[in-house]
């Protein structure tokens, strides 16, 4: 229950770059937060505490001290509670401050502006969300299938995005029809409604359809009807006679330095990836959009509800949105990456919260979702940290995975139906869902296939499964809280999935729940089972903290060993932690690599563990001690499903070193050898590293394993009527959350 983030730092100049406050300013945690502005309907706003303010700023500075980087605006807010800051240079050359007044491109934030545009138009009858786009965008060819609003609200049009890295590369402004005209002939890449494809070009043709349906253009409209109402007093769209002296210089990352961006107008991309604006406006925007102040609630529940493909997957994406549960919490988000730029905002409807982070490096996604969720834990979770389980039993894995998905689905949807604009699905045979669920849990059943087994659990949220886990851990969720108390539910965040399902089984005991209704024997086996590992294994000094909070992570050390022998069979992961110490220890490869061995010796079984370790080893120029790594990743239950070949090639973007990309690239494969689209990968990244024989064969291998493909295809049987296929199903984590497909560069994925 946990995803992999990486960290990064540089040494700006001779002194420390980051926490700089303006000249004749002395520096604080809390740089700006009196100046804060509030929309016309928002809560007062007011600090947070002395005690969480310093420990943002610490965790944020903690974070920095790996690179590079150039400056980066944060903000944080909760009820009425805000906390914003500035750290490093917006300009290095000039030494200018990045801070709260900083203006960043906001580059796919902007689609959560476009969609809330488009539905105000929609509330308002000027705009019909099921009409083809071509009626409002009358540039827009027809195509082989009608295109509706709606579905380009969720990536589900068909719409291509970018197919190669020149076609959004634009470097002069253009107007709408001009944007239009740059992708209209190419054809839908699918049949609408049956595969998610996050587009760009798509969200530019609900810009075009905003102008048209409200008689202004996307700039006019944007600034009467969602920058004004929200306040956002510094956002606007991103054209070079709207910036002023605030706004951030950008860079990208080369090597272990920084240089410029290379110049992009994204007027090409305006409905998609147009806009700028500071964090203080993001909050604002967050505060706007959980007030109901720019839509109604029942119109923002739709936005906030994930969509799905003709045949029951969840996207996890609704209408201009990512939305998905992280550890129970439920997520609204967006992030954007363009040059220039990296930008994330995150809302947590149901906690009132909002999380905003934008700087001027590209390529920080990783970085800025990790901070985010740290940030998450200091001020919804008093620091405590979210951790999975790491159970040595192959078996045990599958069920603890599902335990930790139906829990994380159930609390998130239980809060987001009760506490925010949400519903859930219809309830129609709750015993009958009981039963399925304990039917995922067979042990016998896992035992006999359990690449299987994992892949139904992993789906078992979604329509196609009739939602089964939302339905009865939502269910759960009630119970609890109805036994037990709201802030009861707070604590399974940090104290892991087996606790809730012994909590609600204590809560049927005491509101005699119908047998039906408390799973099989079992599974209640399990959970008891469970609960006492983790109970053996937990180390005191890391209840409350994270491993590399602790002052001195090497004292602790023994103490995790000790608690491993204590719980062999099950306890408490510590994987993500550990590989944190590894990334900032990058400038001592002794000390990086000692943590990367302690991580695949702690949690031998762990996906991300083993591949971390390959990583460190490539980084080193010892490929053949990598190889091994990766098929350990491969051979456990997670990384059975997901180390596909679509999932090694979403891996690379995250990836700067072309040598490690090749190394990753030469494991996989050995493990899908048949797979042409890896070879492609492999015959690039060997022809950029100067090695035009390996490219060469590279290429031969592509092309055999496109004949074998081929020859697969020809061989199986069509079923009758078959459509495209849904494709594009998102990638799903330990935690409960799915990551939509990551599009082709420069644009960023959506999710946190």
């Amino acid at each position: 229950m946990k995803r992999l983030f990486v960290a990064l730092w540089v040494l700006l100049g001779a002194g420390p770059a980051f926490a700089q406050a303006p000249a004749g300013k002395p520096a604080s945690p809390l740089e700006s937060s009196a100046e804060a502005a509030t929309a016309p309907d928002a809560k007062a706003s007011s600090e947070f505490p002395p005690e969480v303010q310093r420990a943002l700023d610490a965790l944020v500075r903690a974070d920095l001290k790996v690179g590079p980087t150039a400056g980066l605006s944060v903000g944080v807010m909760r009820g009425g509670q805000r906390w914003m800051n500035g750290y490093g240079y917006r300009d290095l050359a000039k030494k200018l401050p990045a801070t709260v007044r900083t203006t960043y491109r906001m580059a796919s934030i902007t689609k959560s502006f476009t969609a809330v545009a488009v539905m105000q138009l929609a509330q308002a009858g000027k705009l019909d969300l099921d009409a083809d786009i071509h009626t409002l965008v009358p540039e827009y060819p027809v195509k082989q299938w009608p295109v509706t609003v709606r579905q380009l609200l969720g990536h589900l049009g068909g719409v291509p995005t970018y197919d190669s890295p020149s076609a959004g590369n634009n470097t002069r402004p253009v107007t709408t029809k001009e944007a239009i005209a740059l992708f209209a002939d190419r054809p839908l890449v699918s049949e609408p409604g049956t595969r998610y494809l996050y587009t760009t070009w798509g969200f530019n043709l609900l810009g075009a359809a905003v102008e048209t349906a409200s008689g202004q253009s996307y700039r006019e409209y944007l600034r009467d009807h969602v920058f004004g109402p929200a306040n956002m007093s510094h956002a606007d769209l991103d054209e070079l006679s709207t910036r002023d002296a605030q706004q951030a210089v950008g860079y990208r990352v080369s090597g272990a330095t920084l240089k410029p961006s290379r110049f992009l107008d994204v007027t090409s991309r305006f409905g998609g990836g147009g806009t700028r604006a500071t964090v203080e406006d993001l909050l604002n925007f967050a505060r706007a959009v959980m007030n109901n102040t720019l839509v109604s609630r029942e119109t923002m529940g739709r936005m906030q509800a994930t969509m799905a493909t003709r045949d029951g997957r969840i996207t996890d994406y609704g209408m201009g949105f990512a939305t998905y549960p992280l550890r129970g919490h439920y997520i609204v988000a967006h992030a954007g990456g363009q040059p220039e730029t990296t930008t994330l905002l995150v809302l947590l409807p149901a906690e009132d919260t909002a999380i905003a982070l934008a700087t001027n490096v590209e390529d920080e996604a990783k970085r800025l979702r990790r901070l985010s969720i740290r940030l998450m834990e200091t001020v919804l979770d008093e620091g405590a940290p979210g951790r999975g389980g790491h159970l040595t039993d192959p078996v045990d894995a599958v069920v603890y995975e599902g335990m930790g998905r139906l829990t994380s689905y159930g609390l998130a949807y239980h809060d987001w139906a009760t506490r925010g604009p949400g519903t859930l699905p219809p309830e129609k045979d709750l015993p009958g869902a009981f039963a399925k669920v304990s039917a995922l849990f067979d042990r016998a059943a896992i035992a006999r296939d359990s690449r299987g087994a994992m892949e139904r659990i992993r789906g078992a949220h979604e329509p196609r499964a009739e939602s089964v886990f939302i339905r009865v851990g939502a269910h759960m969720a009630a119970t609890v809280e109805k036994a037990l108390g709201v802030e009861r539910l707070r604590a399974y965040r940090t104290q892991g999935a087996a606790g809730f399902f012994a909590d609600y089984l204590a809560a049927c005991e005491t509101l005699k729940c119908p047998e039906a209704e408390r799973f099989s024997p079992s599974l209640r086996s399990d959970v008891a089972r469970f609960v006492a590992g983790w109970k053996r294994a937990e180390v005191p000094a890391l209840k409350r903290t994270r491993l590399e909070a602790v002052k001195d992570p090497e004292r602790v050390w023994p103490s995790l060993k000790e608690a491993a022998a204590r719980a062999p069979v099950v306890r408490p992961d510590y994987t993500d932690e550990m590989l944190t110490l590894a990334d900032r220890a990058k400038r001592k490869p002794a000390d990086r690599m000692r943590w990367l061995e302690r991580a695949t010796d702690l949690q031998p079984d762990s996906m991300d563990a083993h591949l971390a370790r390959a990583m460190g080893l490539l980084e080193a120029d010892r490929e053949q001690e990598a190889i091994p790594h990766v098929r350990e990743a491969f051979e456990t239950p997670e990384g059975a499903l997901v180390l596909s070949p679509a999932g090694f090639l979403k891996r690379l973007l995250d990836i700067r070193s072309p040598k490690v990309a090749r190394g990753l690239l030469r494991a996989a494969v050995t493990l899908h050898p048949d797979a042409p689209e890896l070879w492609d990968a492999l015959a690039k990244r060997e022809r950029a590293l100067g090695d035009a024989s390996a490219a060469k064969n590279a290429l031969a291998q592509a092309k055999r394993a496109r004949q074998v493909r081929a020859g697969q295809e020809a061989r199986a049987p069509k079923a009758p009527g078959a459509g495209a296929p849904s494709g594009g199903a998102p990638t799903q984590d330990k935690a409960g959350s799915t990551s939509p497909t990551a599009p082709v560069e420069p644009e960023s994925s959506p999710e946190p």
